[in-house]
């Protein structure tokens, strides 16, 4: 395998809705490039970024995938992203290791929701964005004028720097073609061939067109640069050495989003968008110097009566620019983890700067420890390639890290710095999860430990107060997809259950009570006597207790057991079992016996009284309300308001995001648990949704005594005797 220097190399991640052909476009440029003897295809799990068993059965992308292209001198690496809006923050994470992203329109639909929301993502970063309208070929696709009105829809949302760089030939022989703008060639193709065109004349039917369109893209190209536009001015055109130069800095600044054409199916322009990545995309050494958090060691003079004023070294974290340069200290970004079954866990890194080779000992700034890399790799799919080394902008692989997890940034020990990772959101959906069998009890912990270090959204833990084993993920789809992952992959059986809304208690009015414990059962007996008194305190408060005693009615010792009794019965709750919160209680007097009198007799006291206090202080149950946005085609507006009020949702606002509406609410969990399915139903795959806890309110009394009617009641403490 060549050794590519970073003036050679182009990241590239590939972006757009589901259905787009992002994977089937990857693939034809793979053949088209002769790196596969043949075009993968998606159906079959043959395409090289199509290759997780859940992501072939379900015909869409859900994680990163990599691989690369050898062409004409340099080395193209193409990340693969999701293109539904539950696996987002997988495109999001693509944004660190790239310098341009191929924003992949599809023909038949125009720019959709998740396309919009990947273009926000390269923008937030000042990312180079290639626009490719794909699936010319296909009998859906729009007309010539279908496909300028496409143009100037994505000019009204992203601005006149849409500007197309390419024509598409499309006539009765369907779209076996482009024109290239700059040169003022046509190429021409077989479909279902190589993907390698051939140069021709420009059809007499497009020539008036070719040259309208050279002419607008020549004109913007030159804004701004007097030099081209006195050279515009005076011929009419710039020189061709002279567009490509500039229009490769226009691109690279973000003054020029140029728009290409292709059939990744057909296999029809790929070779010329390889051409153009070539030409037109920015290598990693052209982009600013990587901002990072480092660490460096400085003297300061401490002054006191045992320093002498003796200079002692301090550490001090301070921002570094790093460029992306071999010459400088090795540093590089774990942005994926995969665990294969036959190669191990896969740690996909971008080389920050310096050179990295292999059987290097690096250290793990993130984890504090040294890891050992005696391969290297580049990854075709899930095929890793070994290489020696990998200069500084190159994406690569290392296999079986003790340590690393995705996220992570390592390097030369000497100078420690950290890459900032891109931030990921919260799981907005949950679920308990439960072993069929004992045996898939015994493996289900370690298999889902191998998928949360995949999958950085991904989380399991136990619910303290409901005691249910939980996974909670991007949504529905996302979570069945892990249980399916278990199952074909860990050999370990689950059950998804609706996880248990974590409901509360609380009181309503202020009430007093006594609680008192009397035993005797010969010798020395148990007595305790206390008086509380319960009031509601605002959301969020908890518990708070409160000691009033005065003149030793209960003796200080015993007060703490008191306090104990009263959050135990809390916890235990009253109505339905639920913890008691947000309320305030009181010890205000008691009595106590010389002989019988213990920890143990208080604490029981405290239950009875905290149980006498509940009944006369119009307990209520309280439930997690969540805070929900949802942005979908304005169509759907109308829709997703009645469907949000059915829910006994409360809507906080609306408005437009550009693309369609967006729309925020608060409603209760309990009737949101499988939102992101009547949410796909609803606007067709079209929306999205993020979710959030809010607070804790009141269930309406109808509702709540459905709720009491189900729970199992708690079981109570020991009576007064």
């Amino acid at each position: 395998m060549k050794i590519y220097l970073g003036r050679d190399i182009r990241n590239i991640a590939v972006v757009g809705h589901a259905h787009s052909g992002k994977t089937t476009l990857i693939a034809a440029m793979l053949q088209a490039a002769k790196m596969t003897t043949t075009q993968g295809r998606v159906e079959d799990g043959s395409a090289v970024t199509a290759y997780d068993e859940e992501e072939v059965a379900r015909r869409t992308t859900m994680s990163n995938a990599a691989a690369y292209v050898e062409w004409d001198g340099v080395k193209i690496n193409l990340v693969d992203t999701p293109g539904f809006h539950m696996f987002l923050y997988e495109t999001r994470a693509a944004m660190l290791p790239v310098e341009a992203a191929l924003v992949v329109v599809n023909a038949q639909t125009g720019v959709e929701a998740v396309t919009d929301r990947a273009w926000k993502y390269a923008a937030e970063v000042n990312m180079p964005r290639v626009l490719v309208i794909n699936q010319v070929d296909h009998s859906k696709a729009d007309s010539r004028v279908g496909r300028q009105h496409m143009i100037e829809l994505m000019q009204e949302k992203w601005g006149r720097q849409v500007v197309p760089v390419q024509l598409p030939i499309v006539d009765q022989n369907g779209f076996h073609g482009v024109v290239d703008l700059v040169t003022m060639k046509a190429f021409l193709y077989e479909p279902n061939g190589s993907g390698r065109g051939e140069v021709g004349k420009i059809p007499e039917a497009m020539v008036a067109d070719a040259k309208a369109a050279h002419e607008a893209l020549v004109e913007l190209v030159a804004e701004g640069k007097d030099e081209l536009m006195e050279e515009f001015f005076a011929n009419g055109t710039i020189p061709e050495a002279h567009l490509i130069a500039a229009l490769h800095e226009a691109i690279r600044e973000d003054n020029i989003f140029p728009v290409l054409y292709a059939s990744g199916l057909r296999n029809v322009g790929t070779d010329h968008l390889l051409d153009f990545f070539k030409v037109y995309a920015p290598a990693p050494t052209e982009r600013e110097a990587v901002a990072a958090q480092g660490r460096m060691l400085v003297a300061a003079a401490v002054h006191g009566n045992d320093s002498n004023g003796e200079g002692v070294i301090e550490e001090q974290e301070e921002i570094v620019m790093r460029p992306v340069d071999d010459k400088e200290p090795l540093a590089i970004y774990v942005y994926k983890t995969m665990t294969d079954p036959f190669t191990g866990r896969v740690s996909f890194f971008k080389v920050i700067s310096g050179v990295m080779k292999s059987d290097s000992a690096v250290m793990n700034y993130t984890r504090q420890e040294s890891e050992s890399m005696p391969h290297l790799y580049i990854m075709q799919g899930r095929k890793p390639v070994e290489v020696a080394e990998l200069h500084a902008g190159d994406l690569g692989a290392a296999v079986k890290l003790r340590v690393t997890l995705t996220r992570d940034t390592l390097g030369d020990k000497a100078h420690e710095l950290f890459i900032e990772p891109v931030s990921m959101p919260e799981p907005a959906m949950t679920y308990a999860i439960e072993p069929k069998t004992r045996a898939d009890e015994d493996k289900l912990a370690p298999a889902l430990h191998k998928l949360v270090e995949d999958d950085p959204m991904v989380r399991f833990y136990r619910d303290a107060q409901t005691n249910d084993f939980l996974v909670a993920g991007a949504g529905q789809p996302h979570i069945e997809a892990l249980v399916s992952k278990l199952k074909r992959r860990y050999h370990t059986n689950v059950i998804l259950h609706e996880p248990k809304v974590p409901y509360r208690e609380t009181v309503r009015a202020k009430a007093e009570a006594q609680g008192r414990h009397k035993k005797q059962t010969g010798g020395h007996g148990q007595f305790g006597d206390c008086k509380l008194r319960i009031e509601p305190l605002p959301r969020g408060s908890g518990v708070v207790f409160a000691n009033e005693i005065f003149g030793g009615a209960i003796p200080r010792q015993f007060v703490p057991a008191v306090e104990k009794g009263v959050r135990e019965s809390a916890a235990r709750g009253y109505l339905a079992g639920y913890p008691v919160v947000d309320i305030k209680v009181t010890v205000f007097d008691g009595s106590y016996h010389d002989v019988d009198s213990s920890e143990m007799a208080f604490k029981m006291a405290a239950h009875i009284g905290f149980r006498k206090c509940m009944e006369q202080a119009k307990p209520g149950l309280l439930e997690p309300v969540m805070k929900i946005e949802i942005e979908a085609p304005d169509e759907f507006a109308g829709a997703l308001m009645s469907d949000l009020t059915g829910r006994r949702g409360r809507v906080q606002g609306m408005e437009s995001s550009g693309v369609g509406t967006v729309i925020r609410a608060e409603v209760p969990m309990s009737e949101i648990l499988t939102y992101g399915t009547a949410l796909t139903s609803i606007t067709q795959g079209r929306g999205s949704f993020r979710m959030e806890m809010g607070h804790y309110d009141l269930v309406p009394q109808p509702i709540a005594e459905k709720i009491l009617a189900a729970a199992k009641k708690p079981i109570h403490d020991e009576e007064e005797e």
